[in-house]
């Protein structure tokens, strides 16, 4: 018999002592037989996100169980069964009777998470859709891929579980191609190059990865870089990541000495002025205005912020969209925040 479960820090904690005849199974399987009102794919996710222990030792999901063996496992309690419709505007890319494409802004989360229940992607998205795939749970509504909270750009959603399924094993087999736009705090002095180093979770910090090697939490990452322009020690590149790994171009730029600008988990800082830019750049403060400056003024503010999010954008993607039979590009220009940027540094 499995122990009371706990509500502890907006989670639910269970224990279980493995029985004979669980000997073997991999840990997701098993919670999802002994944990009642909980898919698969939600225990799977919970596990990655450290949600898994087993006689105190974190594990990956793949990990097999052994009788005896005392299970802890650790679920988000979203605040509600079910994704609560919010009436937030969406900016569409492209739509038909299987596929929704959309430009995430930066600073949407994308689904309900500890300290985010509102305002999320999927929010806007069971308002402004009446169907939407269930693959990844009730509070993950037509989610196939994701995207960091402060990352904007193009992001792929599924009205119904076939589509889902569809681009899901796309995204598994490494057949769609995703292309972001980033600036890093560094010089980048190879014009092209691949980086591959293995990720897994950060040794000390929970919300970090980190390079690691030889370690059970790593997962081998491959990115393939592109230098568009350099300003001193500035850099804007072109990413195209060829696995999937959680931060992947964060952790793989900052790896290689060149972090994105106002990243704040692997950059150390959360927000770029005007005058740290020129610093960086090895440039004249720029004389151009703020969007908001009196007429006629010409007093460049050396305080004002210009950036607070990283400065990572998912510009392209390109798939098999199984409604219409083809493969398609779908492409989010860039926004605001980081044009104005491109036309300080120019």
């Amino acid at each position: 018999m499995p122990d009371q479960p706990l509500a502890t820090d907006n989670h639910v904690v269970r224990e279980f002592v493995v029985p004979d005849s669980a000997d073997g199974l991999r840990i997701d399987l098993f919670l999802t037989q002994v944990c009642d009102g909980f898919s698969r794919s939600q225990i799977r996710l919970a596990v990655q996100d450290d949600g898994g222990e087993i006689n105190g030792r974190v594990v990956r999901p793949s990990f097999k169980v052994r009788s005896g063996q005392r299970v802890r496992f650790r679920l988000p309690e979203p605040a509600s069964d079910d994704t609560v419709p919010e009436n937030i505007p969406l900016d569409i890319l492209y739509e038909d009777d299987g596929l929704v494409v959309i430009n995430k802004p930066a600073g949407m989360v994308v689904h309900p998470a500890r300290g985010n229940w509102t305002g999320t992607l999927t929010s806007a998205l069971a308002f402004r859709f009446q169907s939407l795939s269930d693959v990844g749970g009730p509070t993950r509504p037509g989610i196939v891929h994701r995207l960091d909270r402060d990352t904007s750009g193009v992001i792929a959603v599924a009205k119904n579980n076939a589509v889902h399924l569809h681009l899901a094993a796309q995204w598994h087999d490494r057949k769609v191609t995703k292309t972001y736009f980033a600036i890093t705090a560094g010089r980048l002095d190879r014009d092209r190059d691949w980086i591959h180093a293995p990720i897994g979770r950060h040794p000390y910090q929970r919300d970090k990865q980190a390079i690691r090697e030889n370690h059970e939490s790593s997962k081998p990452a491959s990115t393939f870089y592109e230098v568009m322009t350099r300003h001193g020690r500035v850099t804007q590149v072109k990413v195209s990541p060829k696995t999937g790994r959680t931060h992947q171009i964060r952790v793989h730029l900052a790896h290689i000495g060149c972090p994105i600008l106002c990243d704040r988990l692997y950059a150390g800082h959360a927000v770029l002025t005007r005058s740290a830019l020129a610093r960086a750049a090895g440039q004249p403060l720029a004389a151009d205005q703020p969007p908001d400056a009196l007429e006629g003024s010409t007093t460049a503010d050396p305080d004002e912020i210009i950036l607070d999010r990283q400065a990572l954008h998912a510009h392209q993607l390109t798939l098999f969209n199984p409604q219409t039979q083809s493969e398609m590009t779908f492409t989010a220009p860039l926004p605001a925040d980081l044009r104005r940027v491109i036309e300080l540094l120019s």
